[in-house]
């Protein structure tokens, strides 16, 4: 490699070619290799793409060394304090934060588009109880496409806004609704409309947990745990939804449909899946009455089958620093509620010794966002087949910042990642009465 720190140098069979380096704002400098086939007639492997970077962002910061995460340049801890979730994902997508004014709008128009079409609630109806919500809310959200058209679209014009915006208020607004109504199929209760009085999380809260024999009673410190929680998610660079929302979103597919595909990837149990593992698991182990010191030697046993959930990150080689908010978030509303939750002392039982073990020393494993998010959600009423639903309403903002980022960058390019062909070379067809069996 040169030294010149404007370029990079490949040397290869003889020949060197020079490559540009990207700087980066903040975080790790890049090298430009979309010509490295060209010049040199090699591409990259890169596994997991844990050092490849597709795109350039403005929306989210991550630096796993120190622990830091920002949306648009503010950190996580300010906003999980202070904002709300619909102003965090007005910051996400627009890139600055609302005015008062802008700020009323877009509420306004999540509550106008809360609603869903009844033919939509009909098809619910149709799903068999007991499927899982994940499932339920994709196939929903696909469905978006079929009743709001992006093409020509007369609800925007009269909102004088354009088609893309009139569409994210759609999908931020009816992802909770479909969710809840989601939730309410999979127990069997009757489907509750969303309410114009309430706020974004309380309408939520309430279609899942009012009934016509009880209705729910709003807990403002639950609206406000909920806000903060799912600020937390709203966006973390290219892990494997966002990066899927990009590559489907790339073939200029309506946001719907990338949104959608991107719920399919989160419902996998190495990502937004694993929550809900996380409490499976503590829940498990709190059963067991197994020593904790047994369960972490478990842990470090690679002939054992049992994997701790919750620990370790690609990015973050120290504390997850929404592991850490929320961790605080917990532990904080269930003493002011005198909730005592045998899984939140295992789960804290759990952390303390493995944060005092070599292994886990030597590996910098840490709590993830996912080791206690479960037990929040728990905590809330939300039942463990939500948690990954929750994470895709969570996740739902960055997704459509993303999709919007890629649209507007100019010149357009269509994800089509290279391969090495490892198979076999030429080798021609073999007429049936021919061909052995090959064992």
């Amino acid at each position: 490699m040169s030294n010149n720190l404007d370029k990079a140098e490949i040397n290869y069979q003889g020949k060197t070619s020079q490559f540009n380096i990207i700087k980066s704002s903040e975080g790790a400098n890049a090298i430009d290799i979309s010509g490295l086939r060209d010049k040199t007639g090699l591409i990259t492997y890169d596994p997991g793409f844990q050092c490849s970077s597709a795109y350039k962002s403005k929306i989210t910061h991550i630096d796993g060394q120190k622990g830091i995460l920002r949306y648009r340049g503010i950190p996580i801890e300010e906003l999980a304090e202070k904002s709300s979730f619909v102003e965090t994902a007005f910051l996400l997508i627009y890139g600055y934060l609302p005015t008062n004014d802008q700020l009323n709008l877009f509420s306004n128009r999540l509550t106008e588009h809360s609603i869903l079409h009844e033919d939509m609630k009909n098809f619910i109806s149709y799903i068999q109880q007991h499927a899982h919500p994940m499932p339920i809310l994709s196939t929903m959200v696909s469905t978006l496409s079929i009743f709001y058209s992006d093409v020509f679209d007369l609800e925007a014009r009269e909102e004088k806004i354009s088609d893309f915006d009139v569409n994210i208020v759609r999908l931020i607004s009816k992802i909770r609704t479909i969710a809840a109504f989601a939730y309410k199929k999979s127990c069997g209760e009757p489907f509750v409309y969303p309410r114009h009085d309430l706020s974004y999380c309380a309408n939520f809260l309430n279609m899942m947990f009012s009934s016509p024999v009880k209705p729910y009673a709003i807990d403002d410190e639950v609206v406000k745990i909920l806000n903060a929680v799912l600020i937390l998610h709203a966006d973390h660079g290219q892990n494997c939804s966002t990066s899927t929302v990009r590559l489907v979103g790339s073939s200029q597919v309506n946001l719907f449909s990338a949104v959608c595909a991107g719920i399919c990837a989160l419902w996998g149990p190495l990502h937004g899946g694993a929550n809900q593992k996380v409490i499976e698991m503590l829940a498990d182990i709190t059963k067991s009455g197994k020593s904790i010191q047994k369960i972490i030697d478990e842990a470090k046993d690679k002939n054992q089958p049992f994997r701790l959930m919750g620990f370790g990150h690609r990015v973050y080689k120290t504390y997850d620093p929404r592991a850490k908010m929320i961790k605080k978030i917990c532990i904080d509303f269930l003493n002011k509620k005198s909730i005592a939750d045998p899984i939140l002392e295992t789960a804290l039982k759990l952390e303390e010794a493995a944060l005092k073990d070599d292994y886990f020393i030597e590996k910098r494993l840490y709590p993830n966002v996912d080791f206690y998010s479960g037990i929040v959600y728990r905590a809330l009423g939300i039942p463990t087949n939500m948690f990954t639903v929750m994470f895709a309403i969570g996740r739902l903002p960055g997704w459509i910042a993303h999709w919007k980022e890629m649209n507007e960058t100019i010149p357009h390019k269509i994800g089509r990642p290279s391969q090495i062909y490892l198979g076999d070379g030429l080798k021609h067809f073999i007429p049936m009465d021919e061909r052995k069996i090959l064992i």
